[in-house]
């Protein structure tokens, strides 16, 4: 029975359900005589007609939520439809978060920055990753500094925001929130407070059930350095044949890792990014697709650059560059770390800014070691 529906709702209501089931059965009848083209005519076809056709399929394949005895579709299923057309490849700066001398988020700061990465050719930009201090924001700044960045950011640049928490729950519902704040995409952490305890098993189920419901797609995020955790590689083979999960960022530095992965992956439409510029050359080598360095936050024209001699297979003059910025990634990553990235990009015409306790600024003889970094490699 139809619902009584005041100003001629009832009908609407029908017409729409009406719609709704003729184009269903359109796409279904579509895909039938698709499926019966020989493989060569089917990799002819124009991308629109492929892509459609995916659609079709996913929305036939049947998702058993009990809800009255029906089958009821997901969130998940439109997000594996953007998944499948998602193309990570190129740079990103995983972008610091400025504070005030009284430690507040200075959005103004960050507005700055982002017109000025607005010149540089970027894939996109990390929101809320290491580098941005995620573990000293509240889960409400966190979401508001993604707010900041979606307003700013050209429509055709990607904007990949940090999802992860410690709890699985946590991590889907500050994954949601990310998605309504305007994240193309998340990038998840993994969760490592209980290290011991984050085998394959547990870190399969965390991060299958944050891609199931998440609205975005997911990119899993390795960074041992921080976590004292590295993503095992049957897990990320396991993770890479979910249709939400399209890459992976590792900042391990392992290049036959790397390759491995990428070798492992190759079946899936599975996409790796370097997880720093000290190795993005070597990560190009091996299959990556792009790289999410810090230095591109001081540096970024240089390392769009880098990308672009190695996608192009000029290898001598991506060797001579990738020496040069060898040292000053150091610099700001694992030798100095934030302090050090935000008072180069001071030194460069961005605003770095304070540090939140209980990050402390570099010493003197810590600034005098990261100017030498710079300056004896032609940078400064």
């Amino acid at each position: 029975m139809i619902p009584a529906c005041s100003g001629g709702g009832a009908v609407d209501l029908l017409g729409k359900h009406t719609l709704c089931m003729v184009v269903c059965v359109c796409l279904c009848l579509c895909d039938s005589r698709f499926k019966q083209l020989s493989d060569t005519h089917r990799e002819r076809a124009p991308v629109s007609v492929r892509f459609t056709m995916l659609c079709a399929r996913m929305w036939r394949r049947p998702v058993p939520l009990l809800c009255g005895g029906a089958w009821r579709r997901t969130r998940s299923h439109v997000a594996a439809a953007a998944a499948a057309r998602l193309d990570l490849s190129g740079i990103y700066p995983p972008i610091a978060t400025p504070f005030t001398a009284g430690e507040d988020v200075d959005h103004r700061g960050l507005e700055g920055n982002l017109q000025k990465y607005a010149r540089i050719p970027f894939k996109g930009l990390v929101v809320q990753g290491s580098n941005g201090e995620y573990p000293y924001l509240t889960e409400d700044e966190r979401v508001e500094v993604v707010r900041t960045v979606r307003r700013s950011l050209p429509a055709d640049k990607l904007l990949m925001a940090g999802s992860g928490c410690e709890s699985t729950r946590a991590t889907v519902q500050l994954t949601e929130k990310m998605a309504a704040a305007g994240a193309d995409v998340v990038l998840v952490v993994t969760p490592c407070f209980y290290k011991g305890k984050m085998d394959s098993r547990a870190l399969i189920q965390h991060f299958t059930k944050v891609a199931d419901s998440s609205a975005v797609p997911v990119v899993l995020y390795s960074v041992p350095a921080n976590t004292g955790l590295e993503l095992p590689l049957d897990a990320v083979v396991h993770l890479s044949q979910h249709p939400n999960i399209v890459g992976l960022k590792d900042s391990g530095g392992d290049i036959t890792r790397i390759g491995l992965i990428v070798h492992r992956t190759k079946a899936q439409d599975f996409q790796v990014l370097a997880g720093s510029a000290g190795f993005l050359m070597a990560a190009y080598c091996v299959g990556a697709v792009g790289g999410v360095c810090a230095l591109a936050n001081v540096l970024g024209p240089e390392l769009c650059e880098l990308e672009r001699l190695c996608v192009s297979g000029r290898w001598e003059e991506a060797r001579v560059l990738q020496q040069r910025l060898i040292e000053p990634n150091a610099a700001v990553t694992r030798k100095l770390g934030v302090p050090a990235l935000k008072q180069a990009m001071e030194w460069f015409g961005f605003h770095g800014g304070a540090c939140r306790s209980p990050l402390q600024p570099l010493s003197e003889a810590e600034t005098q070691q990261l100017r030498r970094d710079f300056t004896s490699n032609g940078w400064l």
